[in-house]
């Protein structure tokens, strides 16, 4: 019972992953990152495939959302949340 702080709701989680996806996409603007790189990224070497399905949700949600676009493979933060980024530096 003393693991139970590991344990987060589904949502929690979620917008962990969305924060780190865009942290990263964030970090290493202007590099231009494909779908598969940002997961390597996030996910690593490993073949997790929760991990990995979070992230493409988490691109997805962005892109919902106004925060990244993806043109084909290619993920971008946008032009918000650069300039978010910007402000809170």
């Amino acid at each position: 019972m003393g693991d139970m702080k590991e344990i987060r709701d589904p949502a929690t989680e979620d917008k962990a992953i969305e924060a780190a996806v865009l942290r990263q996409l964030l970090v290493l603007y202007p590099v231009q990152l494909t779908l598969k790189e940002l997961k390597r990224e996030i996910a690593g070497e490993e073949d997790a495939f929760a991990l990995v399905d979070a992230v493409e949700r988490a691109v997805r949600e962005l892109a919902a959302a106004g925060l990244v676009h993806q043109n084909g493979e290619v993920v971008l933060p946008s032009r918000a949340a650069l300039r978010l980024d910007e402000l809170f530096g």
